[in-house]
Order: C-alpha cells, then structure tokens, then sequence
C-alpha cells in the first residue's frame, strides 16, 4: 500500500503531489500495519508550516516555529518543537489564516533540543487543516491567495 502525502508549495497544501517545480514532496513510503491500532481517524502524511504557542513545562510563555508531520480531521505530529511540553498542556498552532487550539497527548524527545509532539483539538471542526476536498470552501482561494 502506497502513502499519499500532502504537498507544501508556494500556493499552500495539496492534496496530490504533482511534477510541479515548487511542490516539496516527500517520497513515497510503505505503510506497516500495526497489531495494536488505537486511532479514530486516519493518519495523512503531510508537512505543513505551522506557528506553535504555548506554555512549557517549566511555565515560560514560547512561540515559535514548527511543522506538521501527519494529520488527521482533529489531530496532528508536529515537528520541530524546541520546547518541554507535558501532556494536557495547551498549544495554539496558527497555519494560514486559522488560529486552532489542541491538547497535548503525548511527547517524543528525538535528541537533546527537538520534540515530536501528538496534539487533538479542543474543538470539532470540520476540517481544521482546511484541506478536505469534501469540504464546501475547499479548493477557493481569496484573493489575497491568488494573487
């Protein structure tokens, strides 16, 4: 089974990787199942730039910059944190023009100044990422996108 991944290019996500210049994909990677599989939704691959606020475990106010990993309809893996975050901690992550709230499930320390983080959303949007194609605004661009 073949992963599809979302695309990061100069006019936003995509759903499908295309041979365009701009598009930054990752290749293609076989999917493991797993024995023990506790998720709700499913997982899409997709590296999106996002904004991360929050508090740390030690209490200091941070902001900084970070990345989606996977994605899912309430859910992501970001990357890149640069900060000690505890379960339930709460993070604001700002991508595009969307200001989401998420808990904090779970964390992954990948070397002394880089963690992997699980995140849900406190609230149930439809579609946080805006990237449904199912979804009614999906495929419009303002006209400060298109421009």
């Amino acid at each position: 089974m073949k992963a599809s991944y979302l695309c990061a290019s100069l006019d936003g996500a995509i759903p499908v990787c295309g041979n365009h210049p701009d598009n930054q994909c990752m290749p293609s990677m076989s999917i493991a199942k797993s024995k023990t599989n506790r998720r709700q939704q499913n997982r899409q691959k997709g590296v999106l730039p996002v904004r991360v606020r929050g508090k740390d475990a030690s209490g200091e106010v941070f902001e900084g910059l970070a990345h989606t990993l996977d994605l899912t309809a309430t859910g992501a893996r970001l990357g890149a944190i640069r900060h000690r975050l505890k379960a339930h901690d709460t993070l604001v992550v700002l991508f595009r023009q969307r200001r989401i709230e998420f808990t904090v499930i779970w964390t992954r320390l990948l070397d002394a100044r880089e963690y992997q983080v699980g995140v849900q959303a406190l609230a149930r949007d439809y579609d946080p990422w805006g990237l449904n194609e199912d979804h009614p605004m999906a495929g419009r661009r303002t006209a400060s996108q298109a421009a």
